[in-house]
């Protein structure tokens, strides 16, 4: 079941705004959004949260610092998704830049899992034999791998943004917004957001200790670009901290200075770096990234984050396209088998989808578990083979059901069903016992059962309501593209009843629309929709400009239509 509904505001607010200089129409929308200050529109770097902000920071830019004067060697321990990826890369050019001695290490997945292992501490000291390991979007959970770490004398300095459990590792410093007493006002940092303001603290160290001046010192800001991918593509909320780190990165990447390797990933995916938008980052440039990530080795998307080779990042952005390709493939033929097993699931009886076959393949099952939660709008976890006797799960949610939460108390009520798990409130991962699968999805369909109403089970298109003739323009579109839109600030879409002109279905599954409101004609598409509508339908849609033949036109881009 899908409800239209529209967003409300207080028209004080509004008003407050549109003298503060906003246009009538965005003064609107940002009110609803709960943005009610003009400054929190700023996207300048002067307007970020300073880094003091963040617990034990200024400890772990004074240690950083100490090992770069002792010459230590360190070694970053990097996640294997696109904000691993990228805050390895920042990391390792932002670490090198200060004149530290730092090399990198990337855990395969299907061999090592996520995070600091012990296992990972071994093959950390016999490739790269290291004095100080930094972990970046992981070890906030690697109780065993620090303490592993600690015994061969080896000091850990975890960086990470995941949600704590119980207990945390015994590191020599963490700097995790989520972390028990930090009070830094924006939990939402990324990893790649947390690696980044460690430098920007380490830097001020290094300036108080004489080694650089404002003159001198690295810029740091070149790295923004990397920021801006990781912050999008793992999907955080993009609060006006995070919305000024990734504006920042866009206005490098429209400018034409990026690093090599992102230039070729906008190229390999066919889209305009000069008209970068956080719907590229999102949809374009991160997934060919994480694709190394889910097939194959995350190293081969660091290097091409760190190379400054325009070649051979070309030739790298290349190889990760076409991964990406095969991982499309894969991804549709798990889908099909998703929907085979969940032939007779019945929406209405259940809160929850647990779903597991032995041919999935482990790095697909998150974009497949997405896939399933948006068609069914459940909190979903898909499972694949994961060697041993074990199964693999990686799962997404919706707003209201904390899935990091959900699993924690699973693992409470059926302690022997998880043996690890991890994450965050709308995505997590974990590993069960083969044989546990049933009794797994049972406890979860319990958590599901007792936490959710049939209210929040209904799938919500959320609307900034009608609007005004005159605002169907380019140049309206273009003023909406200057702000930074995503996760939890999301772009405005309107509502109102049109008349349908024409209708006719692209290749099967899309449905071009001739439109008209006020004797105004609009050309719309309805995406992964094929069902005819009525004369007059109620239309839920997002401003687009769509180019054609050298003429720009406007575009509905249909969120959710029905009969009027």
């Amino acid at each position: 079941m899908i409800r239209i509904t529209t967003r409300s505001y207080n028209p004080r607010d509004v008003d407050k705004l549109i003298h503060g200089g906003i246009h009538p129409v965005l003064a609107r929308v940002y009110a609803a959004r709960g943005l009610l200050d003009v400054k929190d529109l700023s996207s300048e770097l002067n307007a970020l949260i300073a880094p003091s902000g963040l617990l034990h920071i200024d400890a772990a830019a004074v240690y950083l610092a100490d090992a770069i004067a002792a010459n230590k060697k360190m070694v970053i321990v990097a996640d294997y998704d696109c904000d691993g990826a990228t805050a390895c890369a920042v990391g390792l050019r932002g670490l090198r830049s200060l004149g530290a001695q730092v090399d990198y290490i990337v855990p395969n997945r299907f061999e090592y899992g996520y995070g600091l292992t012990p296992e990972i501490v071994e093959l950390t000291i016999r490739e790269k034999n290291p004095d100080i390991i930094v972990t970046v979007d992981n070890g906030i959970a690697s109780i065993e791998g620090v303490a592993a770490a600690k015994e061969r004398g080896i000091d850990v300095v975890v960086t990470d943004h995941h949600l704590p459990g119980d207990r945390l590792p015994d590191a020599r410093v963490i700097v995790n917004p989520n972390q028990p007493d930090c009070g830094f006002p924006s939990k939402n940092l990324a990893g790649v957001g947390v690696m980044f303001y460690v430098l920007l603290a380490l830097r001020a160290e290094l300036r108080k200790r004489g080694v650089f001046d404002a003159q001198n010192q690295p810029k740091l800001d070149s790295l923004l670009d990397l920021v801006a991918l990781g912050t999008v593509a793992d999907v955080v909320k993009l609060d006006a901290n995070n919305r000024i780190l990734v504006a920042q990165g866009l206005k490098r990447m429209r400018a034409g200075r990026m690093h090599a390797g992102i230039a070729a990933l906008f190229r390999a995916a066919g889209r305009e770096a000069r008209r970068a938008t956080p719907f590229d980052l999102g949809f374009a440039v991160g997934p060919r990234l994480n694709a190394a990530g889910r097939l194959a080795d995350m190293a081969l998307g660091i290097e091409c984050l760190t190379t400054d080779d325009e070649g051979r990042a070309w030739d790298i952005a290349q190889q990760l396209d076409a991964i990406n390709r095969e991982r499309r493939d894969i991804e549709a033929g798990m889908q099909d088998t998703a929907m085979l097993l969940l032939d007779n699931f019945n929406p209405q009886d259940k809160r929850t989808i647990s779903v597991f076959d032995p041919s999935w393949h482990q790095g697909v099952i998150g974009i497949v578990a997405s896939r399933l939660k948006d068609k069914f709008y459940r909190p979903t976890i898909t499972f694949a083979p994961g060697g041993e006797g074990l199964i693999k799960g990686s799962g997404r949610s919706i707003t209201g059901f904390h899935l990091r939460d959900a699993l924690d108390l699973v693992s409470k009520h059926a302690p022997t069903v998880i043996t690890k798990f991890g994450g965050h409130a709308m995505a997590a991962g974990l590993t069960i016992h083969a044989e546990a699968f049933d009794a797994f999805a049972a406890a979860f369909e319990a958590v599901g059962q007792d936490w959710l109403t049939q209210n929040q089970l209904e799938r919500v298109v959320e609307t900034d309501g009608m609007l005004e003739d005159a605002y169907y323009s380019i140049d309206f579109i273009e003023r909406m593209e200057q702000q930074v839109w995503g996760q939890g600030f999301a772009p405005p879409v309107f509502c109102d009843r049109f008349r349908v002109l024409t209708q006719r279905v692209l290749k099967e599954k899309h449905l071009k629309l001739l439109l008209e409101k006020d004797g105004q004609k609009y050309d719309a598409i309805w995406f992964g929709h094929a069902d005819a509508l009525p004369d007059y339908a109620t239309v839920a849609f997002r401003l687009d400009a769509n180019e054609y033949n050298g003429a720009t036109k406007v575009q509905l881009m249909v969120e959710h239509a029905e009969p009027a």
